[in-house]
C-alpha cells in the first residue's frame, strides 16, 4: 500500500469514528413525572438501568470512542512524564501519620517506583522505620488491586486497623496487624467504609474499637447507605457477630432516619463517656451521650445537644465540655457543665474574630488550639491557656493547615502547612521553647520549575454584590492579551472550604502558560456559615452565578476571553458547572465534569440522595423541588444551543454520585447540542468517585485526560490534533 493510500485510509477511518460517534445517540425511553402538577419528561430515564445491554453497550462504544480520541492528543503523555518526574524529584512521600500515646509513629509511605502506599512504623520519630503491610499482597489469588485508605493504631500501638478498598469502590473491609507478633490477625471486618463512616475509635482497653457497620454494600440495592449501625468489636470476636451500640432498630425512642449515619465515639482515652451523633450530609448534627460503664445497655442515651445549636466541634476539660458554634451567625467558642448542660447559656471562651473563621478546636493538657482561615486561603493558628489566647506565628504563612494532638497529657502538638506552592511540612509544637520545630517524615522537596508561578488572591463581585474570593496561579511572564488558557474550578456544596494545595495539575498548567483559577463559590464554608447558606438549596444558584461573574472578571481585565475558558468540577462541583455552561454556553469554551451531581431532581433516587437532600433539597417538598429543578442541569439542557466542548467522566463504582447521572447528561448534551465541539463520555470501568482510592498510574492517566482535552479545546499549539484527524 502506498504513503498516500494509507494516508487516506487513516483519514476515512478517523472520519468514520467521528461519524459513527455523531449518529450514535444513546437509547432513549422518556418518562413523565408529576412534580407538585409540573410534568417533566425525562428522555434518558433508561440509562439509569446500569443493567440494561443496550445501556451498557452504549457506555462501552461512547468510552471507547473517547480513548480513541484522547489517546491522539498530541502531548497528552506529558501530564503523566511530568507527574512521575516531580515524584522522583522526593525520594518517597508520607501520609496519614497517626502518633500514639507512647510515641509510636504509624504513616504509609510510597516510594517513586510504586504504585500505591505501605504501612509503616516507628518507635519514635528517630527511630527505625519497619514496613508492616504491603496492600499488593493482600489477596493475590484474586489479582484484585487493593489500596490502604484508613489506618489506625490504638493508644499503646500493640494494634493497628488496616481499611482496604480497590477499584475506587470505597466500601472497604478492615484487618487487624498485631505488631508485637508482626502478623495480621484472624479478624475480617467487612461491610465498613471508615473513610465515610468518622473512622475507628478505640476503647481504653486498647483491645475493642467502635466502627460504622454498613448492612448492605451493594450499590445497585435500595438498601445500600441505608439503616447503617455504629458497633463495637472486640478482637478475636466473630465480626459477624454484631454488638450494636447504637442504631435505628436498636433505639427507637431517638427516631433515627434510615439514611443517617449513628457515629458514636470516645474522645480519649480517659473519656467517661461515649458521643453518638446523627451524622451525614450535614454540617450540624443531634447528639448524645452515656458513660463508658454503660456501653452494652442499649437505651441509655441523653440527649447532649441538637443540630440548632449548630456545634462544629467540641473537647472535653474536667466536667465540661467546650465547643465551636455557629449559633445565630456567631464564630466563638463556648463552655458548659457536661453534668448539667445549658446551651441556651453558655460561657463564652472565645469571641468572634472579625473577618476569621474559626474551623477546628483541639485539645492539649493545660488547654487547647484553634485555627481559623480568612476566605478560606489565609489560615492562622490560636494556643489558649490560663484564660488567654495567643496568636502563634506559623513557620510560614499558610494558605492551610492541619493540627493534631498527641493525648490529653501532653501540652505539645503538631501541624501541617500547605499553600498553592507549598508542599505539606510537617511542624511540631515544642510547649517548653514555644517554638515549631520542623518534624518532616518525608524530605520536603523545592520545585525550581514553580519559582515565576505567582499566587494572587483578588476578590470578585457577584451578581448581587457580594465579594467572591479568587485564587489565580500563573506564570509571571503572563501578559494581558485576551489569549490564556484559563482554568477554573469550583466546587461550592455541604459548607467545605476549597482549601489551598499544592495542586500538580494547576502547577502543570501554569507551566504550560495557562493561567488556573478556583473560585471560592457559594455553598462552600470560605466565609462561614452564611456563606455555606448562600448556595444552599433555594440559594443554590449564586453558587454558579459566583462562577460566572469570576469568568467575567477575567475577561473584563483582559486576561482571558471566552473562547480561552475552561470550567472544571468534581462530585457536588458538577452543579456549579453544569449549570454555569447551560445558563451562559456562550461564555466558556471547555466544560469538565468529574463524577458530577448533573441530575438533582433524581438525587433521591441514588444511594445517598435521602442524605443528599439535606443539603440540596427533597423533590417531595414543593420549594426543594422548584430549587432541585433550578439546580438540574440536565433539564435546563436546550435542544438547539451551541454548547461547550465538554468532558464528562465517571467510575462504574462510584458509591457517592451514580454513574448514570453522568451518563444522561451525555446522552442528551449529544443530542441537543448544535456546535461542533466535541461532547465526550469516559465511563473507568476500575474507578470509583473521581480519583478517590485510586492506584497511582490509574489516577494520572485520568487527570492527563483532563489536561490534554482542555488544552486541546482552548487552542494550545502543543496539543492539536493533526489536520487530517480533525477531518
Amino acid at each position: 500500500m502506498t504513503c498516500r493510500s494509507i494516508l487516506f485510509f487513516f483519514i476515512n477511518f478517523i472520519f468514520g469514528i467521528i461519524t459513527a460517534q455523531k449518529s450514535n445517540l444513546a437509547p432513549s425511553v422518556t418518562s413523565t413525572d408529576d412534580y407538585f402538577g409540573v410534568k417533566i419528561a425525562d428522555e434518558y430515564r433508561n440509562l439509569e438501568n446500569l443493567k440494561d445491554p443496550s445501556v451498557i453497550n452504549w457506555m462501552h462504544s461512547q468510552t471507547n470512542y473517547s480513548n480513541s480520541i484522547l489517546q491522539k492528543i498530541p502531548n497528552r503523555q506529558y501530564y503523566i512524564d511530568k507527574r512521575l518526574e516531580f515524584d522522583q524529584q522526593k525520594s518517597f512521600s508520607v501520609d496519614k501519620i497517626n502518633i500514639t500515646e507512647n510515641d509510636f509513629y504509624f504513616y504509609l509511605k510510597k516510594k517513586p517506583d510504586e504504585n500505591t502506599t505501605k504501612l509503616y512504623y516507628r518507635k519514635s520519630f528517630k527511630g527505625i522505620e519497619t514496613e508492616i503491610f504491603n496492600p499488593e499482597n493482600y489477596k493475590p489469588d484474586t489479582h484484585k488491586k487493593y489500596v490502604i485508605n484508613y489506618i489506625k493504631p490504638n493508644y499503646d500501638g500493640s494494634k493497628i486497623a488496616i481499611s482496604l478498598t480497590e477499584s475506587g469502590k470505597e466500601v472497604s473491609e478492615m484487618i487487624i496487624y498485631d505488631v508485637k507478633s508482626q502478623k495480621v490477625l484472624s479478624d475480617l471486618i467487612t461491610n465498613c467504609w471508615p473513610t465515610n463512616g468518622g473512622g475507628i475509635s478505640w476503647l481504653s482497653d486498647n483491645n475493642s474499637f467502635i466502627y460504622l457497620q454498613f448492612p448492605v454494600t451493594d450499590p445497585a440495592s435500595d438498601l445500600f447507605m441505608k439503616n447503617m449501625q455504629a458497633v463495637v468489636h472486640a478482637i478475636g470476636q466473630n465480626p459477624k457477630e454484631l454488638n450494636v451500640l447504637l442504631s435505628k432498630k436498636n433505639n427507637p425512642d431517638l427516631k433515627i432516619s434510615a439514611e443517617d449515619y449513628p457515629i458514636v465515639k470516645l474522645p480519649t482515652k480517659e473519656s467517661q463517656f461515649l458521643f453518638g451523633s446523627m451524622a451525614g450530609a450535614t454540617n450540624f448534627n443531634d447528639t448524645y451521650f452515656k458513660p463508658t460503664n454503660l456501653i452494652s445497655k442499649k437505651n441509655q442515651w441523653k440527649l447532649l445537644f441538637t443540630k440548632e445549636e449548630k456545634i462544629d466541634g467540641f473537647i472535653l476539660k474536667n466536667d465540661s465540655i467546650i465547643y465551636i458554634s455557629k449559633k445565630n451567625g456567631a464564630n466563638a467558642i463556648y463552655c458548659t457543665s457536661l453534668k448539667n448542660p445549658d446551651f441556651k447559656n453558655p460561657d463564652i471562651i472565645v469571641s468572634n474574630i472579625p473577618d476569621e473563621e474559626i474551623n477546628g478546636l483541639y485539645q492539649i493538657k493545660n488547654g487547647f488550639v484553634f485555627n481559623s482561615s480568612k476566605n478560606g486561603v489565609e489560615s492562622k493558628l490560636y494556643l489558649y491557656q490560663k484564660g488567654k489566647v495567643e496568636n502563634l506565628m506559623l513557620p510560614f504563612p499558610s494558605g492551610d493547615i492541619a493540627v493534631t494532638t498527641q493525648d490529653s497529657y501532653s501540652n505539645d502538638f503538631w501541624i501541617n502547612c500547605t499553600g498553592w506552592k507549598n508542599d505539606n511540612e510537617r511542624f511540631k509544637f515544642d510547649s517548653v521553647i514555644k517554638k515549631f520545630i520542623p518534624e518532616n517524615l518525608a524530605p520536603i522537596v523545592e520545585y525550581p520549575e514553580f519559582k515565576d508561578i505567582i499566587v494572587k488572591e483578588i476578590i470578585v463581585k457577584s451578581h448581587d454584590g457580594q465579594d467572591i474570593p479568587f485564587s489565580l496561579l500563573y506564570r509571571k511572564d503572563i501578559k494581558k492579551d485576551k489569549n490564556n488558557p484559563l482554568l477554573i474550578d469550583a466546587y461550592g456544596a455541604y459548607g467545605v472550604n476549597n482549601s489551598p494545595f499544592l495542586d500538580m495539575t494547576f502547577m502543570l498548567w501554569a507551566l504550560k502558560g495557562g493561567i488556573a483559577a478556583i473560585a471560592h463559590v457559594r455553598g462552600g464554608a470560605e466565609k462561614g456559615e452564611s456563606w455555606h447558606l448562600g448556595g444552599f438549596k433555594e440559594t443554590k444558584p449564586n453558587s454558579w452565578r459566583d462562577l460566572i461573574a469570576c469568568a467575567e472578571y477575567m475577561i473584563h481585565e483582559n486576561y482571558t476571553s471566552s473562547n480561552k475558558i475552561a470550567i472544571w468540577g468534581q462530585s457536588a462541583g458538577g452543579i456549579t458547572i453544569g449549570r454555569a455552561m447551560t445558563e451562559r454556553a456562550d461564555l466558556f469554551k471547555v466544560a469538565i465534569l468529574t463524577a458530577g451531581m448533573v441530575n438533582t431532581l433524581r438525587l433521591e433516587a441514588t444511594p445517598n440522595g435521602l442524605n443528599s437532600a439535606k443539603e440540596f433539597g427533597s423533590k417531595n417538598i414543593k420549594s426543594e423541588f422548584s430549587a432541585l429543578y433550578e439546580m438540574d442541569a440536565y433539564h435546563h439542557l436546550k435542544k438547539g444551543e451551541k454548547y461547550p466542548a465538554t468532558f464528562i467522566t465517571t467510575g462504574i463504582n462510584d458509591p457517592r454520585v451514580s454513574p448514570w447521572m453522568s451518563t444522561k447528561f451525555a446522552a442528551k448534551l449529544q443530542e441537543y447540542n448544535t456546535s461542533d465541539h466535541p461532547v465526550l463520555l469516559k465511563v473507568d470501568y476500575s474507578g470509583g468517585h473521581g480519583e478517590r482510592d485510586l492506584p497511582l498510574k490509574q489516577k494520572y492517566n485520568n487527570l492527563a485526560d483532563v489536561f490534554a482535552f482542555a488544552f486541546w479545546q482552548l487552542g494550545h499549539p502543543d496539543y492539536q490534533l493533526k489536520e487530517e484527524i480533525k477531518k
